[in-house]
């Protein structure tokens, strides 16, 4: 299935919108992508007159995107998921490494978008904002470390989730628990990381300085047209994410960063060609702050004895077995 031993990339969350542009652009730059979300369709049955279809729209499938992606001449594999089903996820990864022999990316860009206050939110919206957004991504990474490991961990993960600041609670709490967990993920794995000696592995969040094109952004420049000057193309998020790729792993790992902010750092200046509108007479309006709060404190090295409650229970159950007692 992979004959040229490409190197594999699994995108969880790319039948339309900023995953589907991440999937064909990183299948242009030589990754074998496997496209992964609930929407299917039989997108051979698309005659040529009609294809592809609008990439922001419903009629947009993991299977239309597999398609643009081999009619272009790259490799990609159509893979459906439902990222609140835990062990789906995990039938997801193995599969993945079972048909193409390898598994270096890990991208995931699946999410449920619900931005209301607390009294506005139900806790049943509420659940399903957790279970596709950290659930479904810690599913993902914890079916996805093993292979990693055989692989003599070597590989990359790749989160969307946003800096950690306080305006991004405003007016959207439930949305932003899952979000900022997702971030702190990638800062607690990133540190597992380190503290194993895992210098060939990375992992890191990126976020949108600037609202990009998609299908929330459709409806919204319907009912306002002077919107589509502050959006900008999906290729932005893919161009960032393909630089965070090419980086190396310690620069990185741990890294919550914007799509300009990290492509300025790799030297990029002129960012009209991202611009839906590029003869505006003003760029388009940045939504985050140009600054984000330092996380690190002073004290962060001297944390005390360290407890693991993994070793702990194994300690509980081993003193349960020898005296009798029953196991915890």
């Amino acid at each position: 299935m992979n004959p040229d031993n490409k190197e594999v990339c699994l995108i969880i969350g790319a039948s339309r919108g900023i995953g589907r542009q991440v999937a064909i652009d990183l299948a242009k730059h030589g990754y074998f992508v496997v496209i992964a979300a609930k929407t299917t369709s039989d997108a051979s049955a698309i005659p040529a007159s009609s294809f592809p279809p609008d990439p922001n729209s419903s009629e947009s499938t993991i299977n239309t995107v597999a398609r643009e992606i081999t009619e272009a001449g790259g490799s990609a594999l159509a893979l459906p998921v439902d990222v609140r089903d835990v062990d789906n996820v995990k039938d997801l990864v193995d599969e993945v490494v079972r048909r193409l022999g390898r598994l270096d990316v890990l991208i995931y860009n699946s999410g449920a978008i619900w931005w209301s206050a607390v009294e506005t939110t139900p806790v049943k919206r509420f659940m399903l904002l957790q279970q596709v957004n950290p659930q479904g991504l810690y599913a993902a990474v914890s079916a996805a470390l093993p292979h990693f490991g055989k692989q003599g961990w070597k590989g990359r993960i790749i989160v969307v989730s946003p800096p950690i600041y306080s305006r991004f609670f405003r007016g959207k709490t439930a949305y932003a628990i899952g979000k900022v967990g997702m971030s702190v993920l990638t800062k607690g794995l990133a540190m597992d990381f380190v503290r194993q000696g895992r210098k060939d592995m990375a992992i890191t969040s990126i976020w949108p300085a600037v609202s990009i094109e998609s299908a929330a952004t459709q409806e919204s420049v319907k009912r306002d047209p002077e919107l589509l000057k502050d959006l900008r193309k999906p290729t932005i998020y893919s161009d960032a994410i393909l630089a965070m790729l090419q980086s190396p792993a310690e620069e990185v790992n741990g890294l919550l960063d914007l799509d300009e902010d990290f492509l300025r750092k790799k030297g990029v200046t002129d960012f009209s060609r991202y611009s839906l509108m590029p003869d505006s007479e003003r760029p388009p309006r940045r939504i985050m702050p140009a600054r984000f709060p330092v996380l690190e404190v002073a004290e962060q090295d001297d944390e005390g004895r360290r407890v693991d409650s993994v070793v702990l229970r194994q300690g509980k159950e081993k003193s349960g077995a020898a005296g009798g007692g029953s196991k915890l």
